[in-house]
């Protein structure tokens, strides 16, 4: 194997742990966060929050670990629409909800 494709693969695979290794920590901060925001005992809002926290963890899982970032734009909005309307629905039942 060429000594110059050696030092590349070995850089990537340092990039990539480096990564996953973010990735991790940014799921471990959020759910810190989650439990931080569930002792305050905020009521709704908390649950309103509990769930951004979740759809953020959400997306750091597809971004990073199914590699969604490094597929085309194109393919990113499609999986990302469903993903809106959905919000958008769950926004619109706290609406309902709360002006009841």
């Amino acid at each position: 194997m060429n000594p110059g494709k050696t030092e590349q693969l070995k850089t990537e695979n340092k990039n990539g742990e480096m990564t996953y290794i973010l990735a991790w920590a940014m799921l471990v901060a959020l759910t810190a966060i989650t439990v931080g925001v569930y002792t305050l005992h905020l009521g709704t809002a908390g649950v309103a929050i509990a769930l951004v926290i979740a759809s953020l963890k959400a997306g750091v899982i597809l971004l990073f670990f199914m590699h969604l970032r490094q597929e085309s734009r194109f393919l990113q909005s499609v999986f990302l629409l469903p993903v809106f309307l959905l919000g958008a629905i769950i926004g619109l039942t706290f609406i309902d909800v709360w002006y009841r």
